[in-house]
């Protein structure tokens, strides 16, 4: 079936003769007045009130502990810290771009403004990766942690790989690149970052730089949202254009996600192996894929490995839950207002 519009036409700044409510998400008409009692999805507004309601600053978290106790890991955990650091400010940086690509295709002033609040915090996660290593370490340490993306194989492959999905969309705006780069998005967000995270969680685990996972529990549970938008922007561009939702497309995103887990599960190994005290590479290998499932399904796909039905780790619950409210979850402190909350079932498919 023909695609009703091949190429991708960006946002208006306002168009006076449109409605409010945007008749597509791409390639529609809105006047780009954003009133939010006057939106096309029913959904946009509850997500928007979560986001402000996970609002963090990486000043709030007190490092000094951590600052303490970081000269005291072994050579392999701070080799390990480091890398996962600077792994992930790459992603956060390369994410704050890519959201604002995307946005310019949004014919909805609702998405638009998510998508912008999004970006703001794709900076804030950046900027928080800034804080931890500059308590941490040295400015000219600070600077190589965040070359390493750069020289390390291992990593460098699996970022490629990401970039170049962003690339293709970037290059030659269409709907289905556009559709093709949201997948790898949900792999950046969704996937990419869980051995890192699961990393973090382990040292808190084992009451070692408790400060360091506090914040990557908050950047964790913006990313769960972060992944709910963009499932949800794919499934409503499906919606509005079913002839999108073909073959190829089903069998791209299974192959993607397929070369993304493999990709995963090598700088696992590589950075985390059996190392430490916890977690172990063949746990890893399972969450992965489980990670993986979890993702294709939110996606609307079918699950590509589907013995891995059960979180393997299921201690990462009590560390990335976001039903617990604002709190400093290893410090124990009431923050007094409400995060998001998230029943999609964590530990099971």
């Amino acid at each position: 079936m023909k695609v009703k519009d091949p190429i991708l036409r960006e946002r208006k700044i306002y168009d006076a003769s449109a409605p409010n409510a945007s008749t597509g998400i791409i390639n529609g008409r809105s006047s780009n007045v954003l009133n939010w009692d006057d939106v096309r999805f029913s959904w946009a507004y509850p997500l928007y009130k979560n986001m402000l309601a996970n609002f963090w600053t990486p000043f709030e978290i007190n490092m000094s502990s951590d600052s303490k106790q970081y000269v005291h890991l072994t050579e392999k955990e701070q080799d390990t810290f480091n890398k996962i650091i600077g792994l992930l400010a790459f992603l956060d940086s390369i994410q704050t771009d890519y959201s604002s690509r995307v946005s310019a295709y949004l014919t909805d002033s609702s998405l638009s403004a998510l998508m912008a609040t999004l970006s703001f915090q794709e900076v804030v996660h950046n900027q928080s990766y800034s804080y931890v290593l500059s308590s941490l370490v040295p400015k000219q340490k600070q600077d190589e942690i965040f070359e390493y993306w750069k020289t390390d194989e291992v990593l460098r492959e699996r970022n490629d790989f990401i970039v170049k999905g962003y690339d293709e969309f970037i290059d030659n705006p269409v709907p289905e690149t556009f559709l093709k780069s949201i997948i790898y998005d949900v792999i950046l967000e969704g996937l990419n970052f869980y051995s890192g995270f699961s990393f973090f969680y382990n040292l808190a685990r084992n009451q070692k730089m408790v400060s360091t996972s506090t914040m990557i529990n908050y950047i964790n549970r913006d990313e769960q949202l972060h992944v709910y938008l963009f499932c949800q922007i794919f499934k409503a561009v499906l919606q509005d254009n079913p002839e999108l939702n073909n073959e190829d497309l089903h069998r791209f995103a299974k192959e993607t996600f397929k070369k993304a887990a493999e990709l995963e599960v090598k700088w696992s190994k590589y950075i985390i192996g059996d190392s430490f005290e916890g977690i172990n590479e063949t746990d890893l290998e399972a969450y992965i894929k489980f990670m993986a499932n979890k993702r294709l399904n939110e996606l609307g796909f079918e699950k590509l490995y589907p013995e891995y039905k059960k979180n393997p780790l299921p201690w990462i619950k009590a560390y990335s839950d976001v039903n617990s409210g604002k709190s400093d979850f290893f410090e124990q402190k009431s923050r007094q207002y409400t995060k998001v909350s998230d029943e999609n079932g964590f530990d099971e498919l």
